[in-house]
């Protein structure tokens, strides 16, 4: 089975700066980290290629140093790791950048499933990943909560519980298909001793835009109908109190409280 897993490096949320001229997050000098949400589905990779057999490959778009996330997905056993970077992608929106992503896999070959995390941290928008499946034409479920294979031998479907508002719907979805999970689904190992010499040594392989044959009117600023205009933190907010006494007292103040600003 040949797994792939599309990761994103991100900003760690404890060390988020604005730059107030450009409005976009200040990555220079920040702690980045894989994106939590993509570690379970690099951990659900994993599981599957131990139960099918077959090859897990990570690939993510960003700089350079975008390396140092792949190079953490191979020590906790990934088999291959893509990088995509080039100034053409810089700008990106979630359309441009599951194009790209898209592109990327095409020129990797064959494959039964892409694994996503459900959202990355620093967007939250949840729309590469089904934005992959639209490009690439194939099946998606998002918000997986669990994947089961419909047979042991010969899989040509998943069985996937996928979490919703009101509990969990369980589909059945054929393959070659893209699962964005979230964090119910398992639990990441750590690297192992091994898995940390060996991706000291891994050939990360990287594309350019041109490697993967993109269409640069769909990358980048180009490629990006939707574009962040500002960004900021909100104001601290100054003030408030709090109400002391039983339940009866206090429903009774704070009701006095609403009708005055009514």
């Amino acid at each position: 089975m040949n797994i792939v897993v599309c990761i994103k490096q991100v900003p760690d949320t404890t060390d988020v700066r604005i730059n107030p001229e450009t409005n976009t997050l200040i990555r220079e000098g920040v702690a980045s980290i894989i994106n939590p949400f993509d570690m379970y589905a690099i951990e659900e990779g994993l599981r599957l290629r131990e139960k099918f057999a077959g090859k897990v490959t990570v690939i993510t778009m960003g700089p350079p140093q975008a390396q140092v996330a792949l190079r953490e997905a191979i020590a906790l056993g990934v088999d291959e790791a893509i990088l995509l970077s080039d100034r053409a992608f810089a700008g990106s929106d979630t359309l441009a950048t599951s194009y790209a992503l898209a592109m990327g896999i095409k020129k990797l070959g064959d494959f039964d499933v892409i694994l996503c995390g459900k959202q990355a941290i620093d967007g939250d928008t949840a729309q590469v990943g089904p934005g992959i499946s639209v490009w690439l034409g194939i099946p998606q479920v998002a918000f997986a909560k669990k994947i089961d294979a419909t047979t042991e031998k010969d899989v040509k479907a998943f069985k996937v519980e996928r979490m919703t508002e009101e509990g969990a719907d369980v589909l059945e979805i054929p393959l070659p298909c893209m699962i964005s999970v979230v964090k119910d689904i398992n639990e990441p190992r750590m690297p192992s001793l091994k898995g940390m010499m060996r991706s000291k040594k891994a050939v990360i392989t990287t594309w350019s835009a041109e490697d993967i044959k993109a269409d640069k009117k769909k990358i980048g600023l180009d490629g990006s109908p939707t574009q962040v205009v500002k960004i900021f933190s909100p104001p601290v907010r100054e003030g408030g109190q709090v109400l002391h006494g039983d339940a009866q007292d206090v429903s009774e103040k704070l009701y006095g409280l609403i009708k005055d600003l009514v």
